[in-house]
């Protein structure tokens, strides 16, 4: 039972401490919705997610108002598009990003996330189809966001489709140049993908997913850097048992806040994801909170180590907190979404190298990274196969979400603005690795995916 002081914490968290629900995202199957005619599939489509989604805004704000916590965004994720589609008779996939689009202004939400391709072991005629499509989707819509796997660990990595995402990502670049190559942070290149993650880019309502379902996507980096500032010289098991406590507290407002969603909308609770996720406002990063513990700046040597404590506590007090815990839940290092790693990586301390280390022990990878306009397709191929690797080899989640914009270089910045925020242009290693890549084939699972 909550007591005052609890009641009093929680409020404070609120109104001084950042702490909001990041989304509350819905996901959809749309199995239904397919036809030989693509005309027809984008119909149902668009029928079937105003009708399951037209009341998830509107109860999202009653929400917000009853229990004064903020909620940040409203999402819907569906079934990969590139699995509708296959029935289709036809090449011209971009109309489904354009039905998404639609729908999800129709249903008044920020994001649509699902325009993916799973190819992991493999590529059909369809996936093909979608991938090639997704310059196209991205620079002619507003609110649809890309994914594609490309590895598992059961499955190794398929390097044909790493060399494929790497044009896919210059060509969305130049396709939005006009708008700082935005489309490239609507699209994500994903390893281990999960099927229920409600943080975009790359949320998607996987197969093995119900009907509809409710996601929830809390958020806590200011209340946990607040905290640790109480704590000047403890050891670290003091540091990482008060992180728990605090995660726990965040944790159960965010199941609050599902367990209402899914009442008020007659929709399954999913699962909550406690991922620690920034915002460019000052307070509100991880990498201060990691500078909290000791670090002079953010990247430098015990970065990785601070990182590993800091993601294991907020995953131990979030179970605690939840029996539905999923997504991707831990810490996120996007650096353009967060002001303390914007600060590292424009002074130089935080690099490429060092946060493909970090992300050994942490949430998802590579995110929200700028890199000079002109590095080439397969230099950004080798990173996701980098980062893909790191995922196979330790049977966790990672993703490469890069920004070439054309035109820009080292020393540049490019502006997003809201939570998308602002990117310090980053150098990438200036030596090839074309012919690695252009190797393709498949890189083999490794010895323990033979696990059964």
């Amino acid at each position: 039972m909550l007591n005052q002081k609890d009641i009093l914490s929680t409020i404070e968290m609120i109104e001084q401490q950042h702490l909001d629900i990041r989304t509350v995202t819905m996901g959809i199957s749309l199995l239904s919705c397919c036809d030989a005619d693509i005309d027809k599939a984008c119909g149902n489509v668009y029928d079937k997610i105003c009708r399951y989604a037209e009341r998830l805004v509107p109860v999202s704000e009653e929400i917000e108002m009853e229990f004064g916590i903020p909620i940040v965004n409203k999402r819907i994720s569906v079934t990969p598009i590139a699995l509708v589609a296959a029935a289709c008779r036809s090449d011209e996939y971009a109309l489904f990003a354009h039905t998404l689009d639609k729908a999800a202004k129709t249903c008044g939400v920020n994001f649509i996330g699902g325009y993916s391709a799973l190819v992991q072991k493999g590529m059909t005629d369809a996936d093909q189809k979608l991938i090639a499509s997704i310059p196209q989707a991205l620079s002619e819509t507003d609110l649809v966001c890309s994914s594609v796997n490309v590895g598992s660990t059961k499955a190794g990595i398929n390097m044909d489709a790493v060399a494929l995402m790497g044009k896919i990502i210059k060509e969305t670049a130049a396709k939005t140049s006009d708008r700082e190559g935005i489309g490239c942070a609507k699209l994500v290149v994903f390893c281990n993908a999960v099927e229920d993650n409600p943080f975009m880019a790359g949320a998607f309502h996987g197969v093995g997913e119900p009907e509809k379902a409710i996601n929830i996507g809390v958020s806590g980096p200011g209340v946990v850097y607040s905290v640790l500032k109480d704590l000047d010289g403890e050891p670290f098991d003091v540091v990482a048992e008060t992180i728990k406590r605090t995660a726990f507290r965040v944790t159960r407002v965010g199941q609050l806040v599902a367990q209402e969603a899914s009442r008020r909308l007659d929709t399954p609770f999913g699962i909550v994801d406690l991922s620690l996720a920034p915002t460019p406002a000052q307070g509100d990063s991880v990498a201060r909170i990691l500078e909290e513990m000791g670090l002079e700046v953010c990247g430098t040597h015990g970065t990785t180590a601070a990182l590993a404590m800091l993601n294991d506590a907020v995953k131990k007090g979030g179970i605690m907190a939840s029996s539905s815990v999923g997504g991707l839940s831990g810490a996120f290092i996007p650096v353009s979404e967060d002001e303390g790693m914007i600060a590292a990586a424009s002074g130089g301390t935080l690099t490429i190298d060092k946060l493909e280390a970090m992300t050994c022990v942490c949430s998802v990878g590579l995110d929200m990274i700028a890199v000079p306009g002109d590095t080439s397709a397969e230099t950004i191929s080798a990173i996701i196969a980098d980062e893909a690797a790191i995922g196979m080899i330790n049977n966790k989640t990672t993703a490469v979400r890069v920004l070439p914009t054309p035109g820009k270089k080292v020393g540049d910045t490019i502006e997003m603005g809201g939570l998308l925020g602002s990117a310090p242009v980053m150098p990438v290693h200036p030596e090839s690795s074309a012919a690695f890549i252009n190797r393709g084939g498949r890189i083999p699972a490794p010895v323990h995916s033979l696990r059964n």
